[in-house]
C-alpha cells in the first residue's frame, strides 16, 4: 500500500516525442548524414559512457556507449545516435516485415513534401516511394536511409522555425503491435494519444522489396492536449501509427538481440512530473523498467530517465530535462527544474541552441 506521503503532488505533463533512438555502427558517420541531408544539424551533446542502469536489456551487462543527440529547428523530435563501444552491434537475425513488433519507422515532418521527395530522389538512395496523397494524415513517402532504417516523410505544416532545409525533426514513429485493442489502451492511457486520426484495414508491402502486400489494421493517433509545456513548443505535435498484421504472426525486431543494436531502439518522450508518472505508469499496470531515481548526467545535459514497455515490449523512455548546455565556453546552461512546467520556455531562450548548430562533417 502507498504511503500517502509519496503520493505525488502535482500531476505528470507529456510534452511530445523528444527524440528517437537509432542504434548504429558508427554515431559520427550517421550523425553527419542527417546533419546533411534531413537536416539534424543541432549537435545537442554527445557523450561516451557506460550505460550501467540498462543491463535488464543488454543481457546483464553494462556496455558502454557512445551516444550524439541530434536537433532540427524547424520542429520536432531529434535523434539519439547510439553506438557500443565495446561490442559489435548486431543487425535483425531475420529481415524486418511490415508490422513485426517494434518501431518499425520514424516519421519526420516536412513543410514541403515535393520538395523533400526532389532533394533525397537526387542521393539514389536503395528504396524511395512515390508520394502517397492523404488528405487525412498528411501526404508521405518512405525512404530508407544508408544503415536500413525505414523513414516516412509526412507533410505537416507545424513551423517552430524557418531553415533553409525542407524537412524538421521527428514527427512520430510507426509501431507494430500484436493487438490492437491493448495496444490502443497503452498509448491512448498512458501517453495521451486519445485522438483517433485515421483508422482503417489496409494492404501495404511486407517489405522495401515491394513485390507482396500484407493486410493490416491501421491506426493513427495524435496527443489529446492541444498545449505543452517546456520544450513542448520545439517538439511540436506529434503522431504515433500503430500497425497489426492480420494475415500472420508478426517477429519481435529485437528478438534474441540487445538494446543498443542496429534499428530503431526506443521512442522517447519529454516529461514533466516523473514522479507522478510512475504512480500512474504503476497503477495502469504498465510499471517502469528502469528509473534513474533523481537525476542522470549525460556529459553536458542531465534530467531523470526511466522506461516503460508497451504491451509487446517496445521500449518507451521518458526524460525530465534539468539541465541543458546553451554555451558551454562561457558556462551558460539552461537550468529547467524550478520552472513552471506548464509554461513553455520563451521562444528566444529555446533559440540559442542555435548555439549547437554543425555547419560542417565531424
Amino acid at each position: 500500500m502507498t504511503n500517502s506521503s509519496e503520493l505525488p503532488t502535482t500531476p505528470d505533463i507529456i510534452n511530445g516525442i523528444q527524440q528517437v533512438g537509432i542504434g548504429v555502427s558508427d554515431t559520427k558517420t550517421v550523425f553527419n548524414w542527417y546533419r546533411k541531408h534531413p537536416g539534424f544539424d543541432i549537435l545537442l551533446f554527445k557523450d561516451e559512457a557506460p550505460a550501467t542502469l540498462m543491463k535488464k536489456y543488454t543481457s546483464n551487462a553494462v556496455c558502454h556507449r557512445n551516444a550524439y543527440l541530434s536537433l532540427n529547428m524547424m520542429g520536432g523530435g531529434g535523434l539519439e545516435i547510439w553506438q557500443f563501444m565495446d561490442r559489435k552491434p548486431q543487425k535483425p537475425k531475420n529481415p524486418i516485415i511490415t508490422g513485426d513488433l517494434g518501431i518499425n519507422a520514424m516519421k519526420i515532418r516536412s513543410n514541403n513534401i515535393a520538395k523533400s521527395h526532389e532533394t533525397l530522389r537526387s542521393l539514389e538512395l536503395k528504396y524511395l516511394t512515390d508520394i502517397i496523397k492523404n488528405d487525412v494524415v498528411g501526404d508521405s513517402f518512405y525512404f530508407q536511409d544508408t544503415w536500413d532504417n525505414l523513414v516516412e516523410i509526412v507533410q505537416d505544416n507545424y513551423l517552430y522555425t524557418k531553415t533553409h532545409f525542407s524537412t524538421g525533426g521527428v514527427l512520430g514513429v510507426v509501431i507494430g503491435v500484436s493487438h490492437m485493442p491493448d495496444a490502443l489502451h497503452f498509448y491512448r492511457e498512458l501517453l495521451g494519444y486519445g485522438t483517433i486520426l485515421s483508422e482503417e484495414n489496409i494492404r501495404l508491402p511486407l517489405n522495401t522489396g515491394g513485390r507482396k502486400n500484407g493486410l493490416y489494421r491501421k491506426v493513427v493517433l495524435g496527443h489529446s492536449r492541444p498545449k505543452f509545456g517546456g520544450f513542448g513548443a520545439l517538439l511540436g505535435p506529434t503522431q504515433i501509427e500503430l500497425l497489426q498484421a492480420l494475415d500472420r504472426n508478426p517477429n519481435k525486431i529485437f528478438d534474441n538481440r540487445t538494446w543498443g543494436d542496429l534499428g530503431y531502439i526506443h521512442v522517447c518522450f519529454d516529461v514533466s512530473g516523473m514522479k507522478g508518472l510512475r504512480h500512474r505508469a504503476a497503477s495502469l499496470k504498465y510499471p517502469f523498467t528502469v528509473d534513474s531515481a533523481q537525476s542522470f548526467d549525460m556529459g553536458d545535459a542531465a534530467g531523470h530517465f526511466s522506461y516503460v514497455e508497451d504491451p509487446d515490449g517496445t521500449l518507451i523512455e521518458f526524460v525530465e530535462t534539468h539541465k541543458v548546455p546553451i554555451f558551454k565556453p562561457l558556462g551558460l546552461y539552461l537550468n529547467l527544474k524550478k520552472r513552471n512546467p506548464t509554461k513553455p520556455l520563451p521562444k528566444w531562450m529555446v533559440r540559442t541552441l542555435r548555439f549547437h548548430r554543425v555547419l560542417q562533417d565531424l
